[in-house]
């Protein structure tokens, strides 16, 4: 069969034949985000048990840095991220919003929101 194929682009899709879009964009972001939520979700759970056993914060110096409102941030980004992709999962569940221009502009609405999300909630969160 490959004696046969005599287009010089690859068979399947390739990063260099499809260009950057916010669908594409939204669909790796929604895969990191469940791997950071992961991530975050279990070292919260690790803390809890460690509060349990030992009456304290485990590392509660590094959770209160700067260093740890950056890692808040991060959580609350993907978290809200997920919460996202998770309403336009329904959405499309439903048949709706399948338009290519349309889905790259809410992708693109979800990422800023998510960010915009993610920094008043680090704020309320840092500044209490």
């Amino acid at each position: 069969m490959s004696s046969e194929w005599n287009d010089p682009r690859p068979m399947s899709p390739h990063l260099q034949v499809w260009r950057w879009h916010g669908a594409m964009l939204s669909s790796i972001l929604h895969r990191a985000s469940a791997i950071i939520c992961y991530v975050a979700l279990t070292i919260v759970s690790l803390g809890i048990v460690g509060m349990m056993l030992t009456g304290g914060i485990p590392l509660a110096r590094l959770i209160f840095s700067p260093l740890g409102a950056i890692g808040l941030f991060v959580f609350l980004f993907a978290f809200m991220f997920m919460a996202l992709a998770q309403l336009r999962h329904a959405v499309w569940n439903r048949g709706e919003l399948f338009d290519p221009e349309l889905n790259n502009k809410l992708s693109y609405g979800m990422i800023v929101l998510a960010l915009i999300l993610a920094a008043v909630l680090t704020y309320v969160g840092v500044a209490s």
